[in-house]
């Protein structure tokens, strides 16, 4: 199973990080232990949002059109927007 994930700084509430793996819990982790480089400076990280995948191929083509299509992100936060902090 693979999910596509999106994570949101509980310190920098602005600052979100979608993401794919292969396993979740353990990716959080990862991220929250300073693990992951882009990710280091705004720990600790919550999950808002992921989605399953049974292929890797799917989930990384789910995730390229929410990194590169100019209104997915922004939709996708849209969907979410009573699971996101605002502070």
């Amino acid at each position: 199973m693979y999910h596509v994930y999106l994570l949101q700084s509980e310190v920098k509430t602005k600052e979100f990080y979608l993401g794919l793996t292969g396993n979740l819990k353990k990716r959080i982790i990862q991220h929250n232990n300073k693990e992951t480089k882009s990710t280091a400076r705004y720990v600790p990280w919550r999950i808002v949002y992921y989605e399953a995948f049974q292929s890797r191929e799917d989930a990384q083509e789910r995730e390229r059109k929410l990194k590169h299509h100019g209104k997915g992100m922004s939709e996708l936060k849209k969907r979410l927007k009573n699971s996101i902090q605002n502070h």
